[in-house]
């Protein structure tokens, strides 16, 4: 068992390690998941045609429901991020939607950060305040 699990990650060429959540941050898993995978691919930290891990390997390194992995999979498969193909595995794209550096996901996160804001009637003047006291932390 353990030298199956040594094969399949001596076969990928992303570091797993960097694909984390926090489950403790109010931000749902997958959305977490999600956003992290994106600024991965934006940054070049997975390059294009490498080797994700599998759904399952995924689930099961960090604790996930192997349906929020596939969730989040199909979804960024959907945006054009990664590529499946059928008993290869799932791979970063070609032609991945932005490879800015990051700056994408970056709003994207910032989005999600003003609309939950909003959810919770926090007032726009406040949230700078609220940055700017995260990033003391």
């Amino acid at each position: 068992m353990i030298e199956q699990r040594e094969r399949v990650r001596a076969t990928l060429n992303v570091d797993i390690a960097k694909i984390t959540i926090d489950n403790d941050s109010g931000v749902p898993i997958w959305l977490q998941l999600r956003n992290r995978l994106i600024y991965l691919i934006d940054t070049g930290s997975f390059g294009v045609g490498d080797k994700l891990p599998t759904m399952r390997e995924l689930a099961v390194n960090l604790g996930v429901n192997y349906n929020t992995i596939s969730k989040v999979y199909r979804d960024i498969e959907r945006d054009g991020y990664i590529t499946s193909v059928r008993g290869k595995g799932t791979f970063v794209a070609e032609a991945a939607p932005c490879t800015n550096g990051g700056s994408e996901a970056g709003v994207a996160l910032a989005r999600d950060f003003v609309r939950q804001c909003r959810e919770i009637g926090i007032p726009e003047s406040d949230m700078m305040d609220l940055l700017k006291r995260a990033l003391e932390e």
